[in-house]
């Protein structure tokens, strides 16, 4: 599993902390997590069942909300609301960068959150609570001492969880507005229900209020001999088994999604360092993820290929394929191809064919070896169509490269 750290712009524009856990494999789905109220992406729960979910291949995008954690804004200022919608901005970053979650998870208040949010994000086809409420109100109840206090002053600092926090009446006034039990019942997606019988933080009713408000395809699974924070170090590794599976009757692997046709739009490339090492980076476009970082002899993990290993690799993919379209247009007699490619240095003065005649060069050696029972001539076309390969023609004609800073 590798981790990736970076921001994104929640609600109010306020730079929020994310943090992304990619399978070491393919990617089969995109999950987006959200956490119990005051706690962070970094709570023990939400990190067992993110690594627990990436050995089955389902990434996991977990987040502070605003104010929380290493997120920008004051948390008084947040409200159900604003949660709601910087998880609908955590979705639209998957969107924009990776793949739209399919898979949405919320747990405590996270998962009236989730519930909430889930109409507006419509790639999501599975959505799961955990020891959710079935009404945000329900978070009132660990400051009722406080609530006529609040109403009366604005705001008040209560203590929650040992840690002080100051509550405001908007606060109050928005989760009294929230109807989930409507939005339950227009969700339209799969939804799990899991929930402890002897939660004493949120009790198994709003489990049974949920259920009863929502459609099938529904499920409940019991989390019998767990507390409310999924605090037994088992309870993370059973809850993200039973999510992958259970999500995987409803949700498209992202590996197996086709790729794009030719004639589409070419797609980004996004590559983000992880923070692991010293150079490790992961590679993105599509549905797709790879790791890239440098030999250990340069200071590298030796994880994944290193930039130029890329280079070739595109090189070496296009020219096969530019062959096999050829061969099977002209109904040739081709059964594979294998392209083995090698970047060096050379001399100029080396290269009689060059124009430079001083300093180095950069030389790619292509070997191709082609199998199948061709005749000489054909053979010696489909060498020639391997030079007309369009990475080819790329690498050996005028590049322009236009760099800017990101906005």
């Amino acid at each position: 599993m590798s981790n990736e750290r970076f921001q994104f712009s929640g609600e109010g524009g306020h730079q929020l902390a994310a943090a992304l856990d990619m399978p070491d494999g393919p990617v089969q789905a995109y999950a987006l997590f959200a956490h119990c109220f005051t706690c962070g992406k970094d709570v023990l729960a939400a990190k067992r069942i993110a690594t627990a979910l990436t050995a089955k291949g389902i990434a996991v995008l977990r987040f502070d909300f605003t104010g929380l954690g290493s997120s920008e804004g004051e948390f008084a200022n947040s409200t159900f609301s604003s949660n709601v919608a910087d998880l609908v901005h955590a979705a639209d970053h998957l969107r924009e960068t990776r793949t739209a979650p399919a898979i949405l998870i919320g747990h405590s208040l996270g998962g009236a959150a989730i519930l909430a949010a889930a109409g507006q994000i419509p790639e999501a086809k599975a959505v799961v609570t955990i020891a959710a409420p079935s009404d945000p109100v329900h978070v009132t109840h660990l400051f009722r001492d406080r609530l006529d206090d609040i109403r009366t002053h604005g705001t008040v600092e209560v203590q929650l969880a040992g840690r002080p926090f100051h509550i405001k009446r908007e606060f109050l006034d928005d989760v009294a507005e929230h109807r989930l039990a409507a939005q339950i019942a227009k969700l339209h997606k799969a939804l799990l229900i899991m929930h402890s019988p002897t939660d004493d933080t949120v009790g198994i009713d709003n489990a049974t209020k949920i259920f009863a408000a929502a459609k099938h395809p529904k499920s409940f699974v019991s989390l019998s001999g767990s507390d409310h924070l999924l605090s037994g170090k088992r309870d993370g590794a059973y809850v993200a088994g039973v999510i992958a599976a259970w999500a995987e009757r409803y949700i498209e692997s992202a590996a197996a999604q086709p790729a794009s046709a030719a004639s589409e739009a070419p797609r980004n490339v996004v590559v983000r360092e992880t923070r692991n090492s010293k150079f490790q980076q992961i590679v993105a476009t599509g549905p797709h993820q790879i790791v890239a970082d440098e030999p250990v002899a340069v200071g590298g993990q030796d994880s994944g290929p290193g930039p130029y290993d890329f280079l070739l690799a595109g090189l070496g993919a296009c020219t096969s394929m530019t062959m096999r379209m050829y061969a099977d247009r002209k109904s040739l007699p081709l059964d594979r191809v294998t392209v083995t490619l090698k970047h060096s240095k050379i001399h100029a003065a080396d290269c009689a064919e060059c124009e430079t005649r001083e300093g180095m060069l950069d030389q790619i050696d292509r070997v191709i070896s082609i199998e199948g029972a061709l005749d000489a001539d054909q053979r010696t076309r489909l060498m020639e169509i391997a030079d007309k390969c369009p990475v080819h023609r790329t690498l050996t004609s005028k590049t322009r490269i236009v760099t800017r800073a990101a906005e």
